[in-house]
């Protein structure tokens, strides 16, 4: 009723039913952003290009500036540009080869490369310099990237990364999702479950970023 009176609220006062649906979209997308996060950021992919020219333009000016190189490569990963990261990662291995991050890095572009042996040895690299090396995700990463050509092994690094991050849903999630693909419901029906009542023991501060974890494991068990 109350988005009702919204509806009809907004249409009086702009003249127009159809500006009214389009500011009733930008409201629920602005909530919908704040609460849950389920929907892509409309902001991030201009606001990464602009940091992308930016340090393109410092290198312009200063080619050996290793942390931009690394700013730049990130980036890239994000925009999934894996060939181009992995380039300049390859170009700072020698000051870099001591840094998990950097391995880290290094083993995102093997992997989204289809690179997967190689992806697996960078990333093992960069857990045996530092087993916490952003929170586990390349646990994550390796998860991900085996759940359809080798599930148990999947498997096995989401258990690791839930040893190193017990506070994550996104990880009883991927389980859910793996034991599904495997046809094993129970254990799958099990892991969403799981994924819920950690949610909800989570301090507010940590919800928002597992929210939506907890709400894809919510309509998976009801599929």
């Amino acid at each position: 009723m109350s988005k009702i009176l919204l509806f009809v609220g907004l249409t009086w006062l702009l003249g127009s039913p159809f500006a009214a649906i389009l500011v009733l979209l930008v409201i629920f997308y602005v909530l919908e952003r704040r609460f849950i996060g389920l929907s892509p950021s409309i902001v991030r992919p201009f606001r990464r290009r602009n940091l992308i020219a930016k340090w393109r333009r410092q290198l312009h000016l200063s080619p050996h500036d290793v942390s931009a190189k690394s700013e730049l490569a990130r980036l890239l990963i994000e925009s999934k540009k894996f060939g181009q990261a992995r380039e300049i990662l390859l170009g700072i291995e020698t000051q870099m080869d001591h840094s998990a991050e950097y391995w880290s890095d290094i083993g995102i572009c093997d992997l989204g490369l289809g690179n997967l042996e190689d992806g697996e040895r960078e990333m093992k690299r960069a857990l045996a310099i530092s087993p916490r090396v952003k929170y586990g995700q390349p646990y994550l990463r390796l998860a991900e990237s085996f759940s359809k050509r080798d599930p148990v092994k999947a498997i096995a690094y989401l258990q690791e990364f839930k040893e190193v991050n017990s506070s994550s849903c996104e990880a009883y999630y991927r389980l859910g999702s793996v034991y599904t693909s495997l046809g094993n419901p129970e254990e799958a029906a099990k892991a969403y479950r799981e994924c819920r009542q950690l949610f909800r023991s989570l301090p507010r501060y940590m919800k928002r970023h597992e929210r939506k974890w907890a709400l894809r494991s919510f309509f998976r068990s009801r599929g």
